[in-house]
């Protein structure tokens, strides 16, 4: 009965003419797609959203694109029936509509692999263990078998029969993904190794990067450089050369300093017994000139018992005396790290002079803090060097010639 019913309309629409039928049932094919794209976007994904992940639009697009594919498969199987269409104009708008729906999918799986990838970024040992190397292999892969099946759907062949003469093109396939296949294998051992990570500070000079690794990618590693430039690496670059990576200074707590002080040797001499005493009034050196002066009585007295040349005996020089006070002085500041070596020691000499060479770590990691640490310990120390008879070596400028003409 129900048929029946709608039987006058059908009677009525088959009794006009062939073109005004395919306009009539197109119109109405065109406007189901439509409606069912219009439900579908904004009514149900909108009722959706609030239990949907509210921090992302990644899940909203994966969603989205999901939902694009009912409208094209509506289209797909609904065109055959609208009457008196050219069969060549079905066949190939409907191939096209089912390639529009695998490419719909693969680009719903991708935004699916994008949401997973910011969730895992999330996670607290993310930085550690980055995940977005393989989200993009994965992304390759995807959109690989879509573009094979495309072409399948496009030409009306199996897929099967691209994929029997994907052997013959293997050598070209390396070919041009070489760099993909070297950035994969770099990424794999990258992060099985825990080699970097996405906050590092690293430094490399073959490819001027020097500052904090903002992204680690399957083909590129972001960094961006103090001056605030961004340098992009490729990834099998931080396998096949050298970089150095200044995460251990930061999880170690301390950074080292290492500077040296160039002195005039021909300030080096011994102290007197008067300049021994007033050095006394140094508190870092009581117990270094207390310790010294017996060890030096007990072996003069031992070794140079009788003898009155002054050129057998052990003496006090200032340059000794200066390294024990800058040693103590060091061992003494609040700001430096008592966990790790602390040296003060003479390089080689030079035609610049006699390095002292200070090496010792702050108790901070902040560059600023760093720094200004070890200029105060830089600025004391020129200071006091006068009090020691010592001087750092100068090469003569134009103020010292003018001076000695003067003379």
């Amino acid at each position: 009965m129900g048929t029946a019913m709608f039987a006058p309309i059908f009677d009525a629409f088959y009794a006009l003419a062939p073109w005004l039928q395919s306009l009539i049932g197109l119109t109405l094919l065109l406007t189901a797609a439509v409606v069912v794209n219009f439900l579908l976007k904004k009514v149900i994904l909108r009722a959706a959203r609030p239990f949907l992940d509210r921090r992302s639009l990644t899940a909203d697009k994966a969603a989205a694109w999901l939902a694009s594919a009912l409208p094209l498969l509506l289209i797909s199987r609904g065109l055959p029936e609208v009457p008196h269409l050219p069969i060549d104009i079905v066949t190939v708008v409907s191939n096209v509509a089912e390639a529009a729906i695998v490419l719909s999918i693969a680009l719903a799986i991708s935004g699916t692999l994008d949401y997973a990838e910011e969730v895992y970024r999330r996670r607290p040992d993310a930085k550690s263990r980055p995940i977005k190397g393989y989200v993009q292999v994965l992304k390759i892969a995807i959109f690989m078998a879509a573009a094979i099946f495309i072409i399948s759907v496009l030409i009306e062949e199996s897929p099967l029969l691209l994929l029997s003469g994907l052997g013959a093109m293997a050598a070209v396939l390396l070919l041009v993904f070489k760099d993909t296949i070297l950035s994969l294998v770099a990424s794999v051992q990258l992060t099985t190794n825990d080699m970097l990570r996405v906050g590092d500070w690293i430094e490399m000079p073959g490819m001027n990067a020097d500052g904090d690794v903002i992204d680690i990618a399957l083909h590129t590693v972001k960094v961006q450089n103090f001056d605030k430039t961004i340098t992009t690496i490729p990834t099998h670059k931080l396998i096949s050369d050298s970089y150095k990576n200044w995460r251990g200074m930061s999880d170690a707590g301390g950074r080292r300093i290492k500077r040296a002080l160039l002195l005039d040797q021909n300030a080096i001499r011994f102290l007197s017994e008067d300049e021994v005493n007033d050095l006394r009034r140094f508190r870092l050196l009581g117990d270094y000139l207390t310790a010294k002066d017996t060890e030096l009585s007990e072996w003069n007295a031992r070794e140079a018992a009788g003898d009155t040349n002054h050129v057998n005996a052990r003496r006090l020089t200032n340059i000794g005396t200066f390294r024990a006070y800058v040693i103590a002085y060091l061992k003494a500041h609040p700001e430096l790290s008592n966990d790790f070596t602390l040296l003060v020691r003479q390089l080689p000499p030079s035609p610049e002079g006699l390095p002292l060479e200070i090496y010792c770590f702050t108790a901070t990691t902040n560059w600023g803090e760093y720094e200004r640490i070890q200029s105060d310990i830089i600025d004391h120390l020129l200071a006091i060097l006068p009090e020691f008879s010592l001087r750092l070596f100068q090469e003569p400028s134009g103020l010292d010639i003018n001076a000695l003409r003067v003379n």
